[in-house]
C-alpha cells in the first residue's frame, strides 16, 4: 500500500494534486502538508497537517512515523516573488529539495519522489521556439538558477545513491480553484478572474510575449502518468520538457472576448517583462512523448471555457 507525503499542499499545483492522488489511492493514504492552512477540500477529504519542510528532523520524523513511500516536494518560492527575496528564496528552495533528497537517501521505505522543474530553467540565450531537451541553460532570474542546480542534484543522487527523483519543467500553469501566487505566467490566471470581476485587465506582460501554458487538470495528469511509469522507460534523471499550449497576452484576451464582448485589456509591463523574454515561447516535449506516453487533453479554447465556468461557479 502506497502511503504518499504531499508537501505544499496549500498551493496551485498542490491543492489540486492532493485531491487526484486521493482518488487513485484512497484518502487515508495520502498525507497533505503546509506551512498554512489548505483549501477545504483538503484539509477535510483526509489527513492534513502543518509541516515546515526547512524543519528536518520534523519532516524525517514524519516520513517514518507514517511509514511514507511517495513524497511530491511543491514547496518553492515562485519567480516573481523569488526576485524581490532572492538570497531568502534560494535557501528554502535549494535547503528544501537537500532535505528532502538526503531523507530519502537515508530512508529505505520512500521508494519514488516527485519534484518540479520549469521552463524558468532556460534564458536568453536558450534558442526560443520549439526549445530542445538538450540545450543552452543559462537563467538569469533566482527561481530559474534554483531550478537549473535542483535538476543536476536530482540526477546526481540518482547515479550516485540510486534515489528515485522524477521531474517535469512545468510551463505556466492555469486553473480556477486557486489564485495567482507570485508567478511570471500568472497573467493567464489573473486575467480570467478580472474579466468576470471588473471586465477589464491591466497586464503585466506586453500582448505579444508568447509563452508555454498548461491547464492544470492537465499538468496533474503528466505528474500521475510520469511516476506510474517504470524507471526503466524513462531515459531523463532530471527534467522532462513539457510544452502545453503556446499563446500571447492578446489572444487569449481576444478569446475571452468571444465570452465577454465588452472585455477590455490594456498592457503595463513590468520586471516579469524581461523574465518571460528569457523564457521559451514554444518547447520541444518529444522526449516525454515517448517515453511516458505525454498528452494533453486543453487548447486554448477549451481553457478559455473552463476557466470562466469554473470561477463564475465559483
Amino acid at each position: 500500500m502506497e502511503k504518499i507525503l504531499v508537501i505544499g499542499a496549500a498551493g496551485q499545483i498542490g491543492s489540486e494534486l492532493v485531491i487526484a492522488l486521493r482518488q487513485k489511492y484512497g484518502n487515508q493514504n495520502v498525507f497533505a502538508t503546509d506551512i498554512k492552512q489548505a483549501p477545504i477540500d483538503v484539509m477535510e477529504s483526509g489527513p492534513f497537517e502543518i509541516l515546515d519542510v526547512m524543519d528536518n528532523n520534523r519532516l524525517i520524523h514524519f516520513v517514518i512515523r507514517h511509514r511514507i513511500t511517495q513524497i511530491y516536494h511543491l514547496a518553492a518560492v515562485l519567480s516573481g516573488n523569488a526576485e524581490k527575496i532572492p538570497l531568502q528564496a534560494w535557501d528554502i528552495n535549494m535547503k528544501s529539495l537537500m532535505n528532502i533528497l538526503d531523507l530519502a537517501k537515508e530512508v529505505p521505505e520512500v521508494k519514488r519522489i516527485f519534484w518540479p522543474s520549469s521552463i524558468a530553467i532556460f534564458g536568453p540565450s536558450t534558442p526560443r521556439e520549439n526549445t530542445p531537451q538538450y540545450t543552452i541553460t543559462e537563467p538569469n532570474t533566482v527561481y530559474g538558477i534554483s531550478k537549473l542546480a535542483g535538476e543536476r542534484w536530482i540526477e546526481y543522487y540518482h547515479n550516485r545513491y540510486g534515489v528515485d527523483v522524477r521531474s517535469i519543467r512545468y510551463p505556466g500553469l492555469i486553473s480556477y480553484k486557486t489564485e495567482a501566487g507570485g508567478g511570471t505566467t500568472d497573467y493567464a490566471v489573473e486575467i480570467f478572474y478580472e474579466a468576470i470581476r471588473k471586465g477589464k485587465y491591466e497586464c503585466f506582460l506586453s500582448e505579444e510575449t508568447s509563452l508555454p501554458m498548461m491547464f492544470m487538470e492537465d499538468a496533474i495528469q503528466a505528474t500521475i502518468d510520469l511516476m506510474d511509469t517504470d524507471i526503466n522507460d524513462l531515459s531523463l534523471k532530471s527534467g522532462y520538457n513539457v510544452a502545453g499550449i503556446s499563446f500571447n497576452p492578446k489572444e487569449l484576451a481576444e478569446e475571452i472576448k468571444k465570452h465577454i464582448p465588452d472585455f477590455e485589456i490594456s498592457y503595463k509591463p513590468d520586471f516579469r517583462q524581461a523574465i518571460a523574454e528569457s523564457w521559451p515561447a514554444s518547447i520541444d516535449d518529444s522526449i516525454a512523448k515517448k517515453d511516458w506516453g505525454l498528452n494533453y487533453k486543453y487548447d486554448i479554447k477549451g481553457l478559455t471555457q473552463v476557466m470562466l465556468d469554473g470561477i463564475r461557479n465559483k
